[in-house]
């Protein structure tokens, strides 16, 4: 299938593809990723950002109406209750672009997954 966007190879030319408003919520969601995730690497992988500490770690996404955020399916079913009131999936919730981002919430699903992606590093060491 081909499409008629670019391939992004980092995440500042993905986010400038979006307008102004989506942008500085992409640099919001990025930045608190970032503040917790200090020796993850980012990356684009499936077209989007990535965030990756020993295996992907969580992926984020514009939309036209949301901000796409996949913390995997372990990181949604660990916080079932707390993303009930949007939309989400097995393996990723939507964040509408007219409220304010839950970054409270995006801090302790990366906190989860980066514990998550150690203890799984710990234990194929062994």
């Amino acid at each position: 299938m081909q499409t008629d966007k670019p391939k992004h190879t980092d995440i500042d030319s993905y986010i400038a593809e979006f307008p102004e408003a989506t942008q500085a919520l992409l640099q919001q969601i990025r930045a608190t990723i970032k503040a917790i995730a200090t020796e993850a690497t980012e990356t684009i992988s499936y077209g989007i950002p990535t965030f990756v500490y020993h295996g992907n770690l969580v992926h984020f996404a514009g939309y036209k109406q949301h901000i796409g955020f996949y913390p995997g399916a372990a990181g949604i079913a660990a916080f079932k209750e707390e993303i009930s009131n949007y939309k989400w999936a097995k393996g990723s919730v939507q964040f509408p672009l007219n409220a304010p981002l839950p970054l409270d919430l995006v801090t302790r699903i990366v906190q989860y997954r980066l514990a998550q992606n150690a203890a799984k590093a710990a234990k194929k060491k062994k």
